[in-house]
């Protein structure tokens, strides 16, 4: 028998697990080569797997259309002052740096029968929606008293706390879940873009249904609240979200196999710095996350004020949202041309977006006070960035996950909570100055929130060059920042194709020494018994 391999103090505390793919024997490996080139391509998924974590992200992009619109409500529905808005949510993202670190060490060390993340998706669902649904609905009873009456602001206090609580307890998990589903890549681009066209009907829906009950509000043209709409929208989107996620929950089965004992807490965080793709994508998401847009929601004032209505935002929209929705027929096409890359699809498509952004808003300074132009020019290039849409999310929702990959292949450890520590982390460090310049650029913009959202309500040129600076072009310089690291993005080709054969025969090695996730073992005698009847 061979004596155990004796490691020093450095190994034992940063060293890479037993069970890492990249530093187990390819001997020990070599036996389960087949069955592990039979998991990267052939595709388990069911139609029921697959739908019940869209209808998920329904409900979860629903609710990402309301909570858009997150400060216009605190502002103008239920009209707290600008500075006691951003002091809460600046409280809230200080608590988020133990609140996030915490949640995401707990979820990595997850081990049940039942999975990594499904038990904790079915916990969290109800008490993340019903917080949401009382947040969204405090207007109803506090709406008209003072903007700072302590009661209100304790309210939506407390109710924001235990809102950011649960998210953090839900959304980990919940964006990590498809990851593992299945290790077919197939698998995941196609659950990622069902996701991301079922998603993106959720929160057209919110839009399409929130700014012409505004715009008819504001012109007294009928009387329906803001505040009941907020209400009413919150409580549908939760009663939905709940029932989705406990389903697939339920439904859905984790085919990922992870090591029995998860790593220290210690060797997890330097696992992911250790990853040379997500150290540098933190760099450039540090580099850009003290940046600010003011804090508002200048997408409404533009398509309430500049545009100048509901039927003129719809004309400026329209070509986006047709193009979105074919988006998904120019998949195959643009997975031809890049020959399945998907780092250059990446880079080459989000340059795509920002230099058609950088147009609009050169083009929007000048125009601004022209209704009929800025609806030409915002329909235009926002419509071309509707043209890769799909393609782009099917692109870059892979590439993360391959980043992802590239952990487990070197370490054996898969730390996705602690991924999400040190990607948070990085606008919690940098809140409070962000939370500065929040103030600042609102009160730069000028914008006036008591004057009624009305076609040029504002009366001034200036401040609407600004508003639409804000919503066009003040994100330019961190999107070119965040593009650079993949072009130093190498995981491509053959070396991706050995990295994930790799991770599947080690994920079918610890299947035959541990019994405690069936879904894998019975995947791998599936497999099995195909190659013998074939054979």
């Amino acid at each position: 028998m061979a004596e155990p391999v004796k490691r020093n103090i450095s190994d034992r505390i940063f060293g890479a697990e037993e069970h890492a793919a990249a530093r187990i024997e390819g001997q020990k490996l070599n036996k389960y080569s087949d069955i592990a080139v039979k998991m990267f391509h052939t595709q388990v998924l069911t139609a029921k797997e697959m739908s019940f974590p869209a209808i998920g992200e329904f409900a979860s992009r629903l609710l990402s259309g309301i909570t858009y619109y997150r400060t216009l409500y605190f502002v103008n529905v239920l009209r707290i002052d600008m500075v006691y808005v951003t002091a809460m949510l600046t409280l809230i993202s200080i608590y988020d740096v133990v609140n996030n670190p915490l949640m995401g060490m707990v979820y990595d060390r997850t081990r049940t029968r039942w999975g990594k993340a499904r038990p904790w998706i079915a916990f969290s669902a109800i008490p993340y929606f019903l917080s949401t649904a009382l947040l969204y609905s405090g207007a109803l009873f506090f709406g008209d008293s003072a903007g700072n009456d302590p009661k209100k602001i304790m309210f939506v206090f407390l109710t924001m706390f235990a809102q950011e609580t649960f998210s953090t307890i839900y959304t980990i998990p919940r964006n990590n879940m498809t990851t593992l589903m299945s290790p077919n890549p197939k698998d995941r681009i196609s659950v990622g873009l069902l996701n991301t066209y079922i998603g993106e009907l959720g929160a057209q829906i919110v839009y399409i249904v929130f700014l012409p009950l505004m715009e008819l509000n504001n012109k007294g043209i009928i009387n329906f609240p803001m505040s009941m709409v907020f209400a009413v929208i919150s409580c549908i989107t939760s009663t939905l979200g709940c029932a989705s996620n406990i389903a697939m929950a339920i439904g859905c089965k984790e085919r990922i196999l992870l090591q029995p004992k998860p790593a220290p807490i210690t060797k997890s965080m330097f696992y992911v710095l250790k990853n040379k793709y997500a150290r540098r994508n933190f760099i450039a998401n540090f580099a850009t996350s003290w940046w600010s847009s003011g804090g508002y929601s200048w997408d409404v004032v533009t398509q309430m004020e500049i545009f100048g209505g509901t039927l003129y935002s719809f004309l400026a929209y329209l070509p986006y949202n047709i193009f979105d929705s074919l988006s998904i027929t120019f998949i195959p096409k643009f997975q031809k041309i890049f020959k399945g890359n998907n780092k250059n699809a990446v880079i080459v498509l989000r340059l795509w977006d920002a230099i058609s952004a950088l147009i609009m808003a050169l083009l929007g300074f000048k125009f601004v006070d022209n209704r009929w132009a800025m609806v030409g020019i915002y329909g235009l290039f926002y419509g071309l960035e509707g043209v890769n849409n799909g393609p782009a999310n099917v692109f870059e929702g892979e590439l993360g996950r391959e980043i992802n990959d590239y952990t487990e292949y070197m370490t054996g450890e898969r730390p996705d909570g602690t991924f999400n520590i040190l990607t948070d982390l990085i606008t919690k460090v940098t809140s409070p100055i962000n939370a500065w310049l929040t103030v600042k650029i609102f009160k730069w913009s000028g914008y006036d929130t008591t004057i009624p959202m009305l076609p040029w309500s504002q009366g001034s040129k200036a401040i609407y060059q600004k508003v639409f600076f804000l919503f066009v072009g003040i994100n330019l310089l961190p999107h070119f920042i965040k593009i650079i690291p993949y072009f130093f993005y190498d995981l491509t080709g053959e070396k991706r194709e050995k990295m994930y054969i790799a991770l599947n025969e080690r994920r079918a090695l610890i299947a035959k020494e541990d019994e405690m996730n069936k879904d894998i073992e019975n995947l791998i005698e599936t497999l099995g018994k195909e190659e013998t009847a074939q054979a």
